[in-house]
């Protein structure tokens, strides 16, 4: 399998995001990849709630969404929008933080919105509630393509195990962490959780990761951590992408998934225990 992964610093305008991710794509296909993969928001790094609502559009609707579908099937690429920012169906009136997995003949093969919402206070001055704006998926999702078994989820979704153990059972070889992670936690926790997913499951993991300070039209700007990263099932760190927006292709080894599920066969111990009180 080989991969691309984009590391990007988006902004707040989808279209100006949308002329920075077509050419990382045509250079992806250019060195051979079968997937690129884009980090979460990639459509719309925002704080602004009346921006969002002025930029952002269903599904249906969405241009980037259709544009990405138009490449992905002029270049016979498989493309993973690790997510984006959409309007929600009604009658929800948040906004969805959609991964959409486009195949290569420019189809939806699978969609799945982000399940844990980030609401947290990691300093006086970073504070987020993601489920003011955005309404929560409640559905996991493994997609199947022809160079394996993707489980995907979205950023905060990294501190649930619970939901990777069940990705992997379900067939899941390589799970996929788009995120816009913050600088504020990631030097302490963006790493060891993504190896951590990775040795419980046995799974490759590839996190494709938004980096730097954000521009934005309106509201204030936003820092993220970057340092895209790509862990093995043993736990091995492959590949960081530091903190520079940038295009990153690796090949991966399937066999690598049944030698470590072989080696530590983990995901076939779990035991119904009762407590605690």
């Amino acid at each position: 399998m080989r991969a691309a992964l984009l590391q990007l610093t988006s902004g707040d305008d989808p279209r100006a995001n949308l002329d920075t991710v077509l050419p990382m794509l045509r250079d992806a296909a250019d060195q051979g990849a079968q997937i690129a993969l884009t980090p979460e928001v990639t459509n719309c790094v925002s704080l602004d709630r009346a921006h969002q609502r002025t930029v952002l559009e269903y599904e249906e609707d969405d241009i980037f969404l259709t544009t990405l579908k138009s490449e992905a099937a002029r270049l016979g690429l498989w493309v993973l929008a690790g997510s984006l920012a959409l309007r929600a169906e009604p009658p929800e009136t948040r906004f969805v933080n959609r991964s959409i997995l486009i195949d290569d003949a420019g189809n939806v093969a699978a969609r799945y919105d982000k399940m844990h919402m980030f609401d947290v206070e990691v300093s006086e001055t970073e504070t987020f509630r993601e489920s003011s704006g955005y309404a929560p998926g409640d559905r996991a999702v493994t997609a199947r393509t022809p160079f394996g078994t993707l489980g995907m989820t979205v950023c905060y979704d990294l501190r649930f195990p619970y939901l990777y153990r069940a990705l992997a059972q379900a067939g899941a070889q390589v799970l996929c962490v788009p995120s816009a992670f913050s600088p504020g936690t990631g030097p302490w926790h963006w790493q060891p959780l993504l190896q951590a997913r990775a040795i419980e499951t046995g799974c490759y993991v590839l996190a494709l990761a938004q980096t730097g300070t954000h521009p934005a039209q309106r509201g204030r700007t936003r820092k993220t951590y970057g340092h895209s990263l790509v862990v093995s099932p043993w736990g091995e760190v492959l590949l960081d992408a530091g903190t520079d927006p940038g295009l990153h292709v690796i090949d991966l080894d399937l066999t690598r998934v049944d030698e470590a599920r072989r080696k530590v066969p983990a995901l076939t111990h779990d035991r119904s225990f009762t407590g605690p009180a």
